[in-house]
């Protein structure tokens, strides 16, 4: 049987910038596999590298050095313009803070990375309105951002990441903005629509409970990765205790 390829694969991946006179290395050598389906918690603490990842995952940034690849598709000699058709069709993002635009109704915020993409407006309407009804928005379809909750809004913000029907979802402490409880549904709903449709994920967060339910964790520090499902070996091959309170 042959190996599943890879939905978005890191190979030795380093990023700089540079910091006055000095290079300042971010990110260390990074190798990352999120298999097809799979849904991988991206932990560490604040100004650890895990926004520069994921942009780099997907796309936006530039490594200094390294490989991303796409569904097993080299991307280093890509173009601009095919990094953003390649983005497009294949990517999906979601941020703490939800950017939809306040002059369109919810409906109208998913159709248009559709309409953008060529899909027809009766086709657009129809997949928006069953992401919507997935994160259980069915009474907000014709509500602007503004007359919705601030979980609403985040809800509205992850079925627009999935309009286009990517195939890997990066998100940045996607409920990272909301209160527990909020954050708690919205996460719930995150996770069942991405198992829905069969996506591979990658998600950063801070919190370890939410990180605990996704099928793996890895850990960002000090510009290394490590593998939290893999036993961590110290000197003597005393295994490393993981703390919760690392974030």
């Amino acid at each position: 049987m042959s190996k599943n390829i890879p939905t978005v694969e890191l190979k030795k991946v380093v990023k700089k910038f540079k910091q006055g006179s000095q290079n300042l290395e971010v990110l260390k050598g990074i190798d990352l596999q999120v298999e097809p389906g799979e849904v991988v918690a991206l932990i560490g603490q604040s100004g650890a590298g895990k926004s520069t990842l994921l942009q780099i995952a997907g796309l936006l940034e530039q490594p200094t050095s390294g490989e991303i690849l796409l569904n097993g598709q080299k991307c280093s000699r890509l173009s601009d313009a095919e990094r953003t058709a390649l983005r497009r069709d294949y990517v999906g993002f979601v941020y703490q803070y939800h950017n939809l635009l306040p002059d369109f109704n919810a409906v109208e915020n998913v159709m248009l990375p559709q309409l953008i993409a060529g899909v027809s407006p009766k086709g657009a309407r129809e997949r928006a309105e069953w992401l919507l009804s997935c994160m259980k928005l069915e009474k907000r379809f014709k509500h602007r951002p503004s007359e919705l909750s601030g979980g609403e809004q985040q809800r509205v913000a992850i079925a627009r990441s999935l309009a286009n029907a990517p195939k890997l979802l990066l998100a940045d402490e996607p409920t990272g903005n909301l209160d527990p409880k909020t954050s708690d549904i919205v996460f719930a709903e995150l996770v069942n629509i991405i198992k829905e449709t069969g996506l591979s994920a990658l998600v950063a967060t801070h919190n370890f409970e939410l990180a605990d339910r996704m099928d793996r964790k890895v850990r960002l520090q000090e510009g290394r990765l490590i593998d939290l499902s893999q036993p961590q070996r110290v000197e003597g091959s005393a295994r490393v205790m993981v703390s919760k309170n690392f974030y």
